[in-house]
């Protein structure tokens, strides 16, 4: 199963996934909430924290993560702050039951990855798209509009079959989640 811990969180943090199953883990920890109680509504413990990227919205509550459960944080960039172990663009990370593909997708940031299962067909998006073809910021540090392009064309040309996209911001997507990329790349090439 997959529960944002932060849907009805007021204030500044991004979504943050809890999936459950045979490897329960989070997908990014979000910020300024306490997430580990949320974790725990829901869950005996973690077996780890992979990360779409590590904008302040999405870590700040990493060390507080670690320090109550006792894991190991994935991400992109070893080099980032609080990044256990890196993951590769094409290799896959288990959360729950089901294998997803890392696809690096910069242009929000440049250790950005996207998350995909294509046997349940579901799709952690990060910041790079948001329903209704809302795309990831470029005017903070490290952000690039032509490259965030490149990385919404690559994963619509690389990734077929989603049926639900679960985003860093806003609601998830669950009805045609290809029309929103499509959509989102529109709209980044032409603002």
């Amino acid at each position: 199963m997959i529960h944002n811990l932060a849907a009805t969180v007021q204030g500044f943090t991004s979504n943050v996934f809890l999936v459950t199953g045979e490897r329960t883990a989070l997908v990014d920890a979000g910020n300024d909430f306490d997430v580990v109680s949320a974790v725990r509504e829901h869950a005996d413990g973690l077996d780890g924290v992979v990360l779409t990227h590590t904008h302040s919205d999405h870590v700040g509550n990493l060390p507080d993560v670690v320090e109550a459960f006792g894991v190991d944080v994935w991400g992109y960039d070893t080099d980032q702050e609080g990044v256990d172990h890196s993951l590769a663009a094409g290799e896959s990370v288990r959360l729950g039951d089901d294998s997803y593909e890392v696809i690096h997708t910069p242009g929000h940031k440049n250790d950005h990855v996207c998350l995909y299962a294509a046997g349940s067909g579901v799709l952690f998006a990060g910041d790079l798209v948001f329903a209704n073809g809302g795309f990831g910021r470029t005017d903070l540090a490290e952000g690039d509009r032509e490259l965030l392009v490149d990385s919404i064309t690559r994963l619509l040309e690389g990734v077929d079959g989603v049926e639900e996209m679960h985003t860093g911001h806003g609601p998830s997507v669950d009805r045609n989640p290809q029309e929103h990329v499509e959509r989102a790349l529109q709209a980044a090439q032409t603002r």
